[in-house]
């Protein structure tokens, strides 16, 4: 389900305006709508405005569920996988402050920027 339309059918069934959420979250009822048809893709911690304004737990946004999704255990073995690179250690904070500032992009500076990184990445390997 796209987040906006989850967004819309919580709203609706706790019969909630988009004018109350605007008042209960601080966020203007014309980016409320955007984000429920799908316009704007809506940042975590705007997500975690809507959650409160709405009264329901942030996870209930992405899990159609009652309870919350059991949380997956991660073998031991993975944790120093590649797959795992920037998740922990030395990179963690780099990572971090590299998907927020990727978060922030518009998505034509992204694939400028992916585009850039592919051609480096050959540039070295040759």
């Amino acid at each position: 389900m796209v987040i906006g339309q989850r967004l819309r059918a919580i709203r609706e069934e706790k019969k909630l305006s988009q004018g109350e959420i605007e008042q209960r979250s601080g966020l203007l009822r014309c980016y409320i709508s955007r984000v429920e048809n799908g316009h704007t893709i809506p940042s975590i911690e705007t997500l975690e405005k809507l959650a409160r304004a709405l009264q329901i737990p942030l996870y209930q946004l992405f899990y159609d569920g009652e309870e919350p999704p059991k949380l997956q255990i991660i073998p031991k073995g993975m944790k120093n996988s590649a797959e795992h690179w920037g998740y922990s250690g030395k990179w963690a904070g780099f990572m971090h402050r590299f998907r927020t500032l990727l978060g922030n992009m518009e998505e034509g500076d992204r694939k400028l920027l992916l585009f850039v990184a592919l051609r480096m990445a050959r540039k070295n390997r040759a």
